[in-house]
């Protein structure tokens, strides 16, 4: 009788260990997916002054709320993994001619130019000069759907590809590209300064593209003339405090550093 009392119990048992794995599993799912997160506009620290309010008018999108895709929007790594495995669901292609440029120590720097593809709306001959960011190219999605969107626009683009990080194009010198050398980046600059002697420049940068420009342009007066604007995106400013935080667990920094160590890894034994 005993027994079969017991056996009577196990199905209640075994449902309620389903319900609290089912539970368990939701938990995880809302945490990890951020779907508890609050939206809200972008946070904007800027100076008082013309040009702020200018580009604020100019910019309404950088005081609106941002509203995600559902159900994976607001989780980061969701994003960064589907956009870096997958991209859009129609990523562009622009065409561009690839340049080659030979540098003093022997190396060869490429940079692929992309000509605009209207009129721009101000009318006047305006050149993107574009640093990807580390190990990256113009071959790379987040560069395309860029690229494609500018010379909609009517700017002509020409964009950087760092130093030994295209597969197909080998090293003619005992380098690659590193954090600081703004090296290629210049000679692409002088190239497009003398091909079109009559355009006027927009410096941008990816994250290590970032620290690039802005080096870059800190270096000489000389290097500011026909810049328009600088538009740095998620530029790292602090190498040491960096380091610290990429080899801490918070927010799986520490996969994506090995994930960035191990790339870097390939394109150096790619080359040896």
């Amino acid at each position: 009788m005993s027994a079969i009392l017991e056996t009577s119990e196990l199905p209640a048992v075994f449902d309620g260990v389903k319900l609290a794995a089912v539970a368990a599993v939701l938990y995880v799912i809302v945490r990890c997916l951020n779907l508890k997160s609050p939206t809200a506009p972008p946070e904007l620290i800027y100076q008082d002054s013309a040009l702020a309010h200018f580009l604020l008018k100019s910019c309404p999108l950088l005081t609106k709320e941002y509203i995600p895709p559902l159900i994976w929007g607001k989780s980061g790594h969701i994003q960064t993994a589907l956009y870096g495995k997958m991209g859009r669901v129609r990523s562009p292609h622009p065409y561009g001619l690839r340049k080659y440029l030979t540098m003093p120590d022997g190396a060869t720097a490429t940079f692929d130019l992309f000509e605009p593809r209207s009129e721009h709306c101000i009318g006047e001959d305006v050149t993107m000069v574009i640093c990807p960011g580390i190990a990256n190219h113009s071959e790379k999605q987040y560069i395309r759907t860029f690229v494609d969107y500018a010379q909609k626009n009517g700017y002509r683009c020409a964009v950087l590809n760092h130093l030994g990080a295209l597969p197909n194009i080998e090293l003619t010198s005992p380098r690659m590209f590193t954090y600081g050398c703004t090296w290629e980046f210049g000679a692409m600059v002088n190239y497009i300064k003398k091909t079109y002697p009559q355009t006027q420049l927009v410096v941008v940068g990816f994250s290590l593209g970032g620290n690039i420009v802005c080096k870059y342009l800190g270096e000489s007066q000389a290097n500011q003339e026909r810049v328009l604007c600088c538009v740095s995106v998620c530029q790292g400013y602090s190498a040491l405090r960096a380091q610290e935080t990429f080899m801490q667990w918070d927010h799986c920094r520490r996969f994506y550093n090995f994930l960035m160590a191990d790339n870097m890894k390939k394109i150096i034994l790619s080359h040896r």
